[in-house]
């Protein structure tokens, strides 16, 4: 049950992303001052292919960008010139039919291919799990997967925790089997969604559809993609916006350093955002958008990169694994020596325990990941030469990695988010995209809906 498998992409990009795009460009005569205002409140992914859309198309358009930089939860780190390093969206999730594989494609960007089958088990005692132990561990995987597929046919929803813990009381599960349950849960499910487990909702946790053909990340990073996007655009860094006052056919948005006007606005704001209420509506949104934002979730996924003097782990695997005691403890590291001979690891923390560790230090944090690693390959691993994390819940422009479906929530909730308010108000973003919500292939789909719903084709 993973989100990932393929589904066929929407017609609207069969053989380029971006070639709909140069096709509607090069019909255009040249804006005027009759030119439809339209403001875009955000530069992500969403918001960069919307106005890149309406651009093309003849609006005038103008990107309002609330943080220094551009690209949103896309944000590529160079403080490593060896290796630029992606602290946000880092894979493209299945490559083949993927729209962020055709934009990939036009700018001829490097790519770099991990592989889920180059993966090594660390048990609890940091011993590689093989033969009995990891059949039985896959085993209990399986478990796990056919227990929430029967859920799922149930009529009444209930959180993937109950479900986890329905089966280990059906077990009569050992303290030990209930660990290696709770690895299961946190290392294919908070890991893959980023939500809590007590909140998931077991009905439709796992209804986002994906693409095949595996996953791959950008030699020079994500930002090769929203640089591209980007080009020829109007944008405004530094524009926090704090009010957007709206009625049919006018819209004024109100920011820490002025006041804009336009016919159209989109807002492209994190889920994380909008829950958040940092932006005030006037008059506010109507009562089904309020309650879409209520009920959906904002999940948390946080990231710590560390580079060393040397590798001492398996040369060979992209992924490492790691059976804790705290459940969800740095279960799940990606190697980088493999696809870009770089000794550098990343530890991941989802859901409850990312949002914990945000309070940390970063070298509370650094010294909690290298006990694990130490317990994985031994006392005398050198330390990092350096670290680069993430703190994305308390990130005041995110508020959240990527949005999940909790228990309350369906996947036409999203369609609620997503809605258009009289003509004047629309919306676009991960969480709006009821097929492929939480990747980057759902922000810029959902960039280009919202371009359709106001009038570009």
């Amino acid at each position: 049950m993973q989100r990932r498998h393929f589904m066929g992409l929407l017609g609207l990009i069969a053989v380029s992303a971006d070639g709909v795009v140069r096709a509607a460009a090069s019909q255009r005569t040249g804006r005027t001052k009759q030119a439809k205002r339209t403001l875009v409140i955000g530069a992500g992914l969403a918001g960069l292919s919307a106005a890149r859309r309406l651009q093309a198309a003849g609006r005038d358009v103008l990107v309002l960008e609330a943080r220094d930089r551009i690209g949103g939860r896309v944000w590529t780190s160079t403080r490593w010139p060896e290796l630029p390093l992606d602290l946000g969206a880092t894979w493209i999730h299945g490559v083949r039919g993927n729209p962020m594989t055709a934009l990939a494609d036009d700018i001829q960007a490097k790519r770099l291919r991990t592989e889920y089958d180059r993966s090594v088990l660390h048990d609890v005692d940091g011993s590689e799990a093989n033969g009995p132990r990891a059949a039985a561990l896959s085993a209990l995987r399986e478990q796990l997967a056919d227990a929430l597929e029967r859920a799922q046919q149930r009529d009444r929803d209930v959180s993937v925790q109950s479900v986890a813990d329905a089966l280990a009381n059906e077990m009569k599960a050992t303290p030990a089997q209930r660990r290696d349950l709770a690895f299961a849960v946190s290392g294919d499910i908070e890991q893959e969604y980023a939500g809590s487990a007590s909140q998931l909702s077991a009905h439709w946790f796992d209804a986002a559809d994906g693409f095949d053909g595996g996953d791959m990340l950008f030699a020079d990073g994500f930002r090769v993609i929203v640089d591209h996007l980007a080009e020829g655009l109007r944008i405004e860094r530094n524009q926090v916006v704090r009010e957007v006052h709206w009625r049919r056919g006018a819209v004024r948005v109100v920011t820490t350093s002025g006041e804009f006007e336009a016919e159209q606005v989109l807002t492209t704001l994190p889920l994380g955002v909008l829950k958040a209420a940092s932006v005030r509506f006037v008059p506010e949104l109507p009562a089904a958008k309020r309650e879409a934002i209520e009920r959906l979730g904002m999940g948390t996924l946080n990231k710590c990169y560390l580079k060393f003097p040397e590798a001492f782990w398996n040369k060979d695997a992209d992924w490492l694994e790691y059976l804790p005691e705290t459940p969800g403890a740095w279960t799940e590291w990606v190697s980088f020596l493999r696809v870009a001979r770089q000794p550098v690891l990343l530890g991941f923390n989802a859901a409850d325990r990312g949002v914990e560790i945000e309070d940390w230090s970063d070298e509370a944090i650094v010294e909690d990941a290298m006990r694990t690693l130490r317990i994985m390959h031994g006392d005398d691993i050198p330390d990092p030469l350096d670290a680069q994390m993430t703190r994305w819940h308390r990130d005041p422009f995110a508020r959240g990695a990527y949005s999940f479906n909790p228990l309350g929530a369906t996947p036409a909730t999203r369609d609620a988010l997503a809605a258009p308010v009289e003509g004047v108000l629309f919306f676009a973003g991960e969480a709006t995209e009821r097929t492929y919500s939480g990747t980057t292939h759902a922000a810029y789909l959902s960039g280009l809906r919202a371009a359709r719903e106001m009038g570009v084709g």
